[in-house]
């Protein structure tokens, strides 16, 4: 190992901003070196009936798992095989139904060119996304996509940098086309990513967050001030909802409502509980999405909504903090 030198900011501030210039200027070259080549490439994986099985080693190799999972998360089913395994027994998972997308930068990787002409006799089609288009990859290929760098943004022009972010952008390029011809929308994105922020926003519904039964704070039109605030108090949603013994809603009295009350009345206690109380509060549906709640809640300006069904009846109820604690705001 070499001994290191003496350390100066200003000089690994000078590489930083060096191997960003370099590797920046490797993915825009990328630009007009596309073409129809790209196209036939989204056709190829388009009309495949398999998956699309991504192979490749060493540091293109880490480049080439990165790239099966965007594929797989967005829209196009995908996975990836080491090439070195593929050699040992791992080729059995592709068949011919599947597309091969090979990544190597010089295109000449040992490992590669020994399942190649495995993975053609399999019937399987070939993309190879190599730095050189003579290299015997390439030529083996059905679509070659350059991904060609002029140097490495190494200062020793040897570590694999520049060349590697030039097969991720590329990579990504495939991806995001697939994804729009597909007509992946988000709702898709959120099925395959569940645990996310995305997935929760729009996988769960009102149904999922709303409080229900018992825990609702409820009482009867004909209910005193006190028994409001009692009701409220034990319920902890910032209202009692006032409904008849069929669960119709007449409406709610909530803090602002109490705030209001207090504002123009010496006593509150012996005033009617429906000249104080919200009349045709803000509902919402069991089957709309959380999302939906919390941007009705932010528009109007209010903390809570019932949630009713299609005759109108009551059958839940949800306040800003039960979206919070469900992570979808």
């Amino acid at each position: 190992m070499s001994r290191p030198t003496s350390f100066s900011p200003e000089a690994s501030l000078a590489q930083a901003r060096r191997v960003l210039t370099i590797e920046a200027a490797a993915v825009a070259a990328l630009i007009p070196r596309l073409d129809a080549a790209f196209p036939r490439a989204v056709e190829m994986i388009l009309a495949a009936p398999g998956r699309v099985v991504v192979t490749g080693i060493g540091k293109t190799g880490h480049i080439g798992r990165k790239l099966a999972a965007t594929l797989a998360s967005t829209g196009t089913p995908a996975y990836f095989v080491h090439a070195a395994e593929a050699a040992h027994g791992d080729l059995g998972m592709i068949t011919s139904a599947d597309v091969v997308i090979a990544l190597s930068h010089s295109g000449s990787s040992a490992e590669l060119l020994t399942i190649v002409p495995l993975v053609k006799r399999q019937g399987a089609r070939l993309i190879a996304i190599t730095g050189h288009a003579n290299s015997p990859l390439a030529k083996e290929s059905d679509v070659h996509l350059d991904a060609g760098v002029s140097e490495e943004a190494c200062s020793l022009n040897l570590a694999p940098t520049a060349s590697t972010t030039a097969a991720l952008a590329m990579g990504d390029a495939l991806a995001v086309a697939l994804l729009d011809a597909r007509g992946f929308a988000e709702a898709d994105f959120a099925r395959s990513h569940p645990g996310g922020s995305l997935g929760r926003r729009l996988l769960t519904h009102v149904r999922d967050v709303m409080r229900s039964g018992p825990a609702l704070p409820m009482v009867r039109p004909n209910a005193s001030v006190t028994d409001a605030l009692l009701e409220m108090s034990r319920g902890g949603m910032g209202m009692a909802i006032v409904a008849d013994a069929n669960a119709q809603p007449a409406g709610v009295f909530t803090d602002g409502d109490l705030r209001r009350a207090l504002a123009g009345t010496d006593d509150i206690r012996h005033a009617a509980l429906t000249t104080l109380m919200t009349r045709n509060p803000r509902s919402i549906g069991p089957e709309a999405l959380a999302a939906e709640a919390a941007e009705l809640m932010e528009r109007h300006r209010i903390n809570q909504l019932l949630v009713v069904d299609s005759d109108g009846m009551l059958v839940g109820a949800l306040n800003m903090h039960d979206l919070m604690q469900a992570k979808v705001i």
